[in-house]
């Protein structure tokens, strides 16, 4: 269904600015070179509501079809979401495939699944969107024909195939829970080692995996395009005074994400949506980044990440004039924002700084004298702070030097305890 000649396909694109959802044109145009096709025209019209039936009126209708005529366009993509009946329209006017604004990001995920979770991922967004849309394959079974072998089924065909992508989702969402069963226990255990998360999050194209890649060391796939990398990736990393971090690489935001990927996609974002603490990288460069900052937060809204603590990270203060590498503070001193360039490396080493600060100040260190009878004590916080050193005591008992997490002082009421020096 998603195979393309190698050549590319030529293809119009539409954008019509409605005073209901927005969307932006050098997106859709972004949008159209991941995909694979080669934007050769574009029309833009202004109309207060969609036409009920083609979407554009009859006037830009026909602007459409002259221009693909003139371009010899194989495509039409358009820059909204449209209804079934709408694109069936529209192709059956033009002559050609229309693809909206949804089926041509499902388009890109299909390209960019690399992993067996990411490939069904896609595979439930497509078979979702295609539900609806099932009857354009149909239309020659659509009605009763007169004549001797002209006597088709009807609708029959089209109701047994819904059944078949009926099941098929059933089998793929079973699949997927049991996916989403593994990574929550992995998550647990990171949890139960008190190891923190920390989740990369952004708009397509900010320069996640980059960052990714010169924070860890890691070999992801990084590209100028709008989701070069599909499939979540996760690295230790330690910081400075030998604190351990798990960063995880999750899929980039856009507007106005299709429904269908938010849903399908749900145990990929709940990395972001459990960790300790959200690394949001923004284009600096980027002219609308106060734009791309709401709609990354309006979908970490939509995943109930929304509450978990943002550090800010300004990528490609490179392509920046007279901005350098710094670190801003609120009233208390702790870091908000990193201003720095994965590209180049400068001011790297500040957002570790500032990684290292953000832990550091939510543990403390101390020296625990434990009795012999205390064992159980002693169990719990091997499972919850970070053992520094450890002495048997003549008596049977132990001194431990641990580091551990404020929420996690409540362990230490009935034992003995002196503060380390840092």
């Amino acid at each position: 269904m998603f195979d393309r000649p190698e050549s590319g396909e030529r293809a119009i694109l539409i954008h019509l600015s409605l005073h209901i959802g927005q969307e932006d044109l050098y997106e859709l145009k972004e949008l159209a070179k991941s995909a694979g096709a080669e934007p050769v025209h574009v029309i833009t019209g202004t109309r207060q509501r969609p036409d009920p039936k083609y979407f554009v009126g009859t006037g830009k209708l026909e602007e459409v079809k002259d221009a693909i005529a003139l371009y010899q366009a194989d495509i039409v993509l358009v820059n909204h979401s449209l209804s079934p009946s709408q694109e069936r329209n529209l192709e059956q006017a033009l002559a050609v495939r229309v693809v909206d604004r949804n089926g041509l990001i499902l388009d890109i995920f299909a390209l960019r699944a690399q992993t067996f979770e990411g490939k069904l991922q896609v595979e439930l967004a497509q078979l979702k969107h295609l539900s609806t849309r099932l009857i354009r394959g149909w239309t020659h079974l659509e009605r009763q024909k007169g004549g001797i072998g002209m006597r088709g089924p009807g609708e029959t065909q089209l109701e047994t195939d819904r059944r078949l992508l009926s099941n098929r989702i059933k089998l793929i969402q079973r699949r997927l829970e049991k996916v989403a069963k593994q990574r929550s226990q992995g998550r647990s255990k990171r949890k139960k080692s008190e190891i923190p998360s920390v989740s990369f999050v952004g708009y397509t194209n900010a320069g996640k995996s980059t960052l990714f890649n010169r924070m860890t060391g890691a070999d992801i796939y990084v590209a100028d395009q709008l989701f070069a990398t599909l499939d979540p990736t996760l690295r230790n990393c330690v910081l400075e005074g030998g604190s351990e971090i798990v960063l995880a690489d999750t899929v980039g935001f856009i507007r106005h994400l299709p429904h269908e990927l938010v849903a399908a996609f749900k145990s990929t974002l709940q990395e972001a949506s459990g960790a300790d603490l959200l690394l949001h990288v923004i284009d600096a460069n980027a002219e609308d980044r106060g734009e791309t900052i709401f709609q990354v937060n309006q979908v970490l809204a939509s995943i109930d990440a929304n509450e978990i603590q943002q550090l800010q990270v300004f990528n490609k203060i490179d392509l920046l004039d007279n901005v350098e590498a710094h670190i801003d503070h609120d009233d208390e001193g702790n870091p908000t924002k990193v201003w720095m360039s994965a590209e180049t490396g400068e001011g790297v080493e500040l957002l570790f700084q500032a990684l290292t600060k953000f832990f550091a100040s939510s543990k403390v260190r101390r020296k625990c004298m434990l009795q012999p009878h205390q064992g159980g004590v002693r169990a719990r916080l091997f499972d919850c702070a970070k053992i520094i050193d450890e002495k048997v005591t003549d008596l049977g008992g132990w001194d431990l030097s641990i580091e551990i997490d404020k929420k996690h002082l409540g362990l230490l009421k009935m034992v003995k305890v002196e503060e380390l020096d840092e």
